[in-house]
């Protein structure tokens, strides 16, 4: 049986391992934290922050640990639907989708459960320590050189294939260039972004919302007074977790009072509800990201057969969008098919890598016209960005109000359709019906 090491045990780790297995080859991850169930990832230091599982991330969990949703309400997670899921936009609330589904559940709880199913795999082993590099012998990677947790001693754990879940922070690129290969181009967009999250008990005094969202349009954004981004989710424990984000000097601090102030200050009325009835649950803790990252592996000229990146390894997008673990289970997805059609695991994966670029490029896309908003962001602009702007801004507007142009939006925006979807003649034609008929509201 062929054996690939998987490096890292987030979301995105144990989803590849599980896609590796499903084509009959044995897995070992590596893990400088562990990843026995209930251990805690010191090297996640925003795993206490609210997460997003969108739609299409939540299908294909599904196809990885199916009965997923159930088992998670069944440990007190909340599966919202419909008008339960409330979307703001400048403090105004758009028209609901029916079918449209959210999960509420802290990011501790779904990856502890899925630990626990991906484990149980006796062909999927564990090792507790520390990657420090790739053995490429014969143009194709041929093992790892890791030191395990406790050990002095460097060793090398071989493999066919190798698998990078190690995250944004990931050494790979250095790792190749030490080994005479060559790293991936890089993009970077500084963001600037600050998240804090804290906790609520949560009671009766939002019945019938499960999550609600506050989001600026890409005009309002641009413009001088810098509004806020919220989320709030009913999660287990029977808590909410809420989430504002902001950018630049106005990142939230860790501070109780001023949290619950700004959440006061949200046109969104559901925050202010919690901030002023609910009773928060320990302290504020935040988090920091200077910049999304695209590691463009598909551009390079040449890579050594056997090796794969999944996850936020390949790119980290803002976290406002919540993308980062729908599409790493999208890259699983996309390993899963690859290995299917029988490819050689000793072979460059040049068709794994143009594969994932559709799913990358289009999230790409989607986040960073927003961030191209923001005052302090400095590009770089892509060509017709003024026109793109202006077109988003009607977008957002039309779909407060037209359930077809929202059910459309909240498909790209649940990774469900690409962002072409919405350049189509038929889409546009709907979003100025829709905006004729706002006008004649008035």
């Amino acid at each position: 049986m062929q054996h690939v090491v998987v490096l890292g045990g987030s979301v995105a780790g144990l989803a590849a391992a599980r896609a590796v297995r499903s084509a009959g080859v044995r897995v070992t991850m590596v893990e400088p934290d562990g990843v026995a169930p209930g251990s805690l990832r010191s090297g996640v230091p925003q795993s206490g922050q609210l997460h997003a599982l969108l739609d299409m991330g939540r299908t294909q969990a599904e196809r990885w640990w199916p009965g997923l949703s159930q088992d998670l309400v069944g440990k007190g997670a909340v599966l919202g639907s419909g008008s339960e899921i409330q979307l703001f936009v400048d403090g105004v609330r758009k028209v609901d989708v029916p079918g449209n589904e959210l999960i509420g559940v802290s990011r501790a709880l779904l990856e502890d459960h899925i630990r626990g199913l991906t484990l149980a795999d006796e062909h999927i082993e564990v090792v507790t320590g520390k990657a420090l590099g790739l053995v490429v012998d014969g143009g194709r990677v041929s093992g790892v050189r890791l030191a395990p947790t406790g050990s002095h001693e460097v060793e090398t754990l071989a493999a066919d294939a190798v698998v990078d879940a190690m995250g944004r922070s990931s050494r790979l690129g250095v790792w190749l260039e030490e080994a005479g290969w060559e790293a991936p181009p890089v993009d970077r967009m500084r963001i600037d972004l600050g998240y804090a999250t804290a906790r609520f008990r949560r009671g009766a005094e939002l019945p019938g919302v499960i999550v609600a969202h506050q989001l600026p349009t890409v005009s309002a954004a641009a413009g001088a007074e810098q509004q806020d981004t919220g989320a709030m989710a009913a999660v287990e424990d029977g808590q909410w977790m809420v989430v504002i984000a902001a950018y630049a000097d106005r990142r939230p601090p860790r501070d109780n009072g001023e949290f619950t102030k700004r959440m006061q200050q949200m046109e969104a009325a559901p925050f202010g509800v919690v901030a002023d009835e609910c009773e928060m649950v320990g302290d504020v803790q935040t988090y920091s990201m200077a910049h999304s990252l695209r590691r463009r592996w598909w551009s390079t000229d040449r890579i050594p057969g056997g090796l794969f990146v999944v996850g936020d390894a390949v790119a980290s997008f803002n976290p406002v969008y919540g993308q980062g673990m729908t599409s790493a289970l999208l890259h699983a997805s996309c390993l899963a098919a690859y290995l299917r059609k029988g490819a050689d695991l000793h072979a460059p994966a040049w068709d794994y890598f143009r594969h994932i670029r559709v799913i990358v490029d289009g999230a790409w896309e989607v986040s960073t016209l927003a961030d191209l908003a923001q005052p302090h962001v400095t590009g770089p602009y892509p060509r017709g960005y003024e026109v793109a702007r202006r077109m988003s801004d009607w977008m957002s507007r039309a779909s407060t109000t037209d359930p077809w142009v929202n059910e459309r939006f909240l498909d790209v925006v649940n990774m469900r359709r690409r962002p072409a979807d919405l350049k189509t003649p038929q889409f546009w034609w709907k979003v100025a019906l829709a905006l004729r008929e706002q006008r004649r509201g008035r």
